[in-house]
């Protein structure tokens, strides 16, 4: 059963086949594409543990998942600029009450996921607000410049209960320098997160960025 609210601009699914009151995880999901019923059909199929699953979507992503500004990367590429903490405001003041609101269950626990700049926006997040205990970043986006450095200078909120970070492995394969460096930085991350016993998952995934996007979200929320 799927709910759909609508919280000024951003249209907000709420995917729930449970009619009671008992403790169940919620997983927040920033989507770049306009239907997402088959990520919750993929979560069916992986037999994921009881959870409701958040999918918010018209996300201005090229704002509104990137933490700074930076210039477009290539000819008619967009520029980035950098309003995720706008966005992170109001998600936990307006979208996060409003599907409370909307649900029986009582939160286990708040998890983020996001995919490519929403996988970027994950990690992000941890370094803003603590209402999330554990994150998905499907094929983030750590080429994004200074990110890395960020990471490591600054401290999260509150420690991460859990992170699942995945990789195409040819994405490094890219034209682009910067968004060659993609897989180095993911996995210095990844480092980085083990030396601070933060408990993490890598998994590289056959293919390039924009293969089998639902399913490698899905095997983070598992």
């Amino acid at each position: 059963m799927s709910k759909v609210i609508n919280i000024k601009d951003k249209k907000v699914t709420i995917y729930d086949e449970y009619d009671s009151k008992t403790e169940l995880p919620i997983v927040f999901y920033n989507s770049f594409e306009s239907d997402n019923k088959e990520l919750w059909n993929q979560c069916k199929k992986f037999n994921c543990k009881d959870f409701i699953l958040v999918i918010i979507e018209n996300i201005k992503w090229d704002d509104e998942m990137t933490p700074y500004p930076i210039p477009s990367l290539f000819e008619g590429d967009k520029e980035c600029k950098g309003k995720a903490d706008e966005y992170i405001s109001f998600l936990i003041n307006e979208i996060v009450p409003r599907v409370k609101e909307n649900i029986k269950a009582k939160p286990k626990y708040l998890a983020l996921s996001g995919y490519s700049l929403g996988g970027l926006f994950s990690i992000y997040s941890m370094y803003k607000t603590d209402i999330f205990s554990r994150y998905v970043s499907g094929s983030g986006s750590f080429w994004y410049p200074n990110f890395l450095e960020f990471v490591t200078e600054n401290n999260y909120l509150k420690k991460p209960e859990k992170i699942y970070f995945s990789l195409g492995n040819k994405e490094k394969n890219s034209k682009n320098v910067t968004l060659s460096t993609v897989e180095n930085k993911t996995l210095k991350l990844v480092e980085h997160y083990r030396k601070l016993k933060v408990e993490n998952i890598f998994e590289f995934n056959e293919g390039g960025h924009f293969k089998d996007n639902y399913l490698r979200i899905a095997r983070g929320i598992k």
